[in-house]
């Protein structure tokens, strides 16, 4: 090897004195294990212990410090090695402790572990692992403190390049506004009714930030231009739009077959999730310009049929008469109208869920899920932490914008008011 290939000096002289250790294991086998030991600590130059442990520790940790580089003075150790009065069993333990104190919860059970080891060698290799998790442990913690910090520069950045892109072309919100505006213009409408027998509510920012997000789930990309605002991202509110058309019509097709069948498969095991499996295949290219969505649901509504039948007679149950089957046929194919009952319901509890995201994102917790969701909440509850994640970034982005915008949108004179 070369100096460059070795590394430092330091690293040579350590290997050369190893080489003399080795020598001497030839004559006293007894001493295997400080020659392990030293080269567990010489020839690992990326993390010998004394530096990982020494990086774990913070600026009000100095009584640590002392106490780590006390016990562990890796000349005194090579030193005692040679003169066989090394405790690798204290020196083990000694070691262990530190990485008791300095490791995150998640390891104690790790740190619990090493404790009972007593073979030397699976102890120090245990070791090791252990630090190298500890590492990883402590640059997420790194990540995760600074980036509160990264994520407010990245705002300011992208706010500050779109406020001098639109100095320079005034008319760049042209998109946004009407998307604004024809959001409070629905939500006055919504409230119309509520404003004949009451007082209308305030439209809050908020509430009409929200809304016209969600929006633009239901957006058709082949007419209307996208916002402007929210251009950058529209691959991915159109990813989310068609999750969202799959999940309405995943758990339309299952809550026909379980209002249609009665409660005889209701506790059944393991049926619903084979039933939503068969329909979530037969959807998987809905958005495919080929699929044929009515040939989709008559090929689900006879699956389905054959699956509940065998299911039914496997449990002891009388099977599917060839009236319920015809009629679960019939409503699985009504699906296809977007204006069928059951398809307008899970549609708009699905927006109503969202929504609820939304607005609760801010409290950390989920919303409560609503009546016919059950199938699909593991979906429902991924795609609504997207769809949170990409909005609320996007308001931190943009909301001054959104914000002078609404001072400006044209109010009736009496109608409901937007509140700044």
């Amino acid at each position: 090897h070369t100096p460059r290939s070795l590394g430092s000096s330091h690293n040579i002289t350590s290997r050369q004195q190893l080489n003399k250790t080795m020598m001497a294991i030839i004559l006293h086998p007894r001493r295997m294990h400080q020659l392990f030991i030293l080269q567990r600590l010489y020839l690992f130059p990326l993390q010998p212990p004394i530096q990982t442990l020494q990086s774990f520790l913070l600026s009000g940790h100095g009584r640590l410090h002392s106490r780590i580089e006390e016990v562990l003075d890796l000349p005194l150790i090579q030193q005692q090695a040679e003169n066989g009065a090394l405790d690798i069993g204290q020196l083990s333990q000694f070691i262990i402790e530190m990485m008791g104190s300095l490791c995150a919860p998640c390891r104690d059970e790790d740190i619990k572990k090493l404790k009972q080891i007593t073979d030397l060698v699976p102890l120090l290799k245990s070791i090791f692992s252990v630090l190298d998790l500890m590492k990883v442990d402590m640059a997420n913690f790194a990540v995760k403190s600074i980036k509160p910090h990264l994520m407010q520069q990245s705002v300011e950045y992208e706010r500050n390049k779109f406020q001098e892109f639109l100095e320079k072309q005034p008319n760049a919100l042209d998109y946004t506004e009407k998307w604004l505006e024809e959001t409070v213009k629905s939500l006055r409408e919504t409230d119309g009714s509520a404003a004949a027998s009451s007082d209308p509510p305030s439209l809050l920012p908020l509430n009409v930030h929200n809304h016209a997000y969600l929006r633009l789930l239901r957006w058709d990309h082949a007419s209307d231009p996208f916002p402007e605002t929210v251009l950058m991202d529209q691959v991915r509110f159109l990813e989310m739009q068609k999750e969202v058309e799959r999940l309405v019509l995943l758990s339309s097709v299952l809550l026909v077959v379980y209002t249609t069948t009665g409660d005889a498969i209701s506790g059944l095991p393991g049926l619903m999730e084979s039933l939503k499996n068969t329909v979530s295949v037969m959807l998987t290219e809905m958005h495919v310009p080929s699929f044929n969505m009515q040939e989709a649901l008559a090929t689900i509504g006879e699956k389905l049929c054959v699956e509940l039948s065998q299911c039914l007679s496997q449990h002891g149950f009388p099977s599917l008469t060839a009236e319920r089957k015809s009629t679960l046929k019939g409503q699985i194919s009504a699906i296809i109208h977007p204006d069928n009952t059951v398809r307008k319901l899970m549609d708009s509890r699905i927006q109503s869920y969202l929504l609820a995201a939304l607005e609760s994102s801010q409290h950390k917790t989920p919303p409560p899920l609503p009546g016919g969701l059950a199938p699909v909440s593991r979906e429902l509850g991924e795609l609504s932490v997207r769809f949170s994640r990409l909005v609320n970034y996007n308001k931190l982005v943009f909301s001054p914008f959104y914000q002078k915008i609404l001072q400006n949108a044209p109010t009736p004179e009496e109608g409901p008011s937007i509140e700044t």
